[in-house]
Formats: structure tokens, C-alpha cells, sequence
């Protein structure tokens, strides 16, 4: 992707599905640099409502940091293969973070969704599960 570009791994965490939830997101430059560690408990989620709120608030950050070409990386083929066309959106609950998710993409030059393996996608798991365990619903905290 060259030196301009920044990659967003994101996760989220549910215990129960539906059950005690959290979000853990990694924002790294072009070289592997990280420069955002962030987590967040939200409360009673799915695992798929979580995965999209990670997601929106890794944008989010990005958008603020003044990050233009950004490549999404999860594990969640539903998240990665609804947000790429390839399955609709199916499901209500769903439907107001994928609507979220098309307005934040107008604010990138460029904006790809990847999907990786769980194992590439260990450190924002880790948060994601750190977010669970704090169990405390505050801001996003800094992981740094």
C-alpha cells in the first residue's frame, strides 16, 4: 500500500450473544507503526453489532487523525462481505451501523475493507476482550 496509506484492525467482543460487549481497535501507519491503540465496553451486544461498532468508531478515529486512505481489516467474513456488496444486510439491528458506515466512507479517499484471519487479528481481540473484562462504560480509552 505504500507509506500513506494506514491500516485499521478492528474486533469486537461479545460474552453470551447477545451478551456483556466490548471493542478493540488498532490504527497503524503504512511500515507497521502502531499509532492508536483504543477500547471501549458498550454494554448488552451481539457479536455482530459489536464487530460494526468497533468498525464505526475505528473510522471514527481515523477520520480524526485526518487519515484519507485507510485499508479496515476483521475476521468477521459477515462484516467484511456485507460492507463489499457481497451479502445485504439482512438484519435491522444491523442496518443503522452499515448506514453509518456509508456516510463515514465519504470522508476517505480511499477506504478498503480486508478481511484477515483471527490470528492476524490477535492485539485488537486482546483489547476487545480487555474492554469486556474493565466492564466500565466510559469513553474510549488509549491503550498506549
Amino acid at each position: 500500500m505504500g507509506e500513506k496509506g494506514f491500516f485499521i484492525y478492528i474486533d469486537g467482543a461479545a460474552r453470551g450473544n447477545p451478551g456483556i460487549a466490548g471493542i478493540g481497535i488498532i490504527i497503524k501507519d503504512g511500515q507497521g507503526r502502531k499509532i492508536k491503540q483504543l477500547y471501549k465496553y458498550i454494554g448488552e451486544a451481539t457479536n455482530n453489532i459489536a464487530e460494526y461498532t468497533a468498525l464505526v468508531y475505528g473510522l471514527q478515529e481515523a477520520l480524526i487523525l485526518g487519515l484519507k486512505d485507510v485499508v479496515a481489516c476483521s475476521d468477521s467474513e459477515l462484516l467484511v462481505k456485507q460492507l463489499n456488496g457481497e451479502y445485504r444486510v439482512k438484519n435491522s439491528n444491523l442496518r443503522p451501523y452499515y448506514e453509518q458506515f456509508l456516510h463515514l466512507k465519504t470522508g476517505f479517499n480511499r477506504l478498503e475493507i480486508k478481511q484477515i484471519g483471527r490470528e492476524e487479528n490477535r492485539e485488537s481481540d486482546k483489547l476487545a476482550n480487555k474492554a469486556v473484562d474493565s466492564r466500565v462504560d466510559s469513553s474510549l480509552k488509549s491503550a498506549e
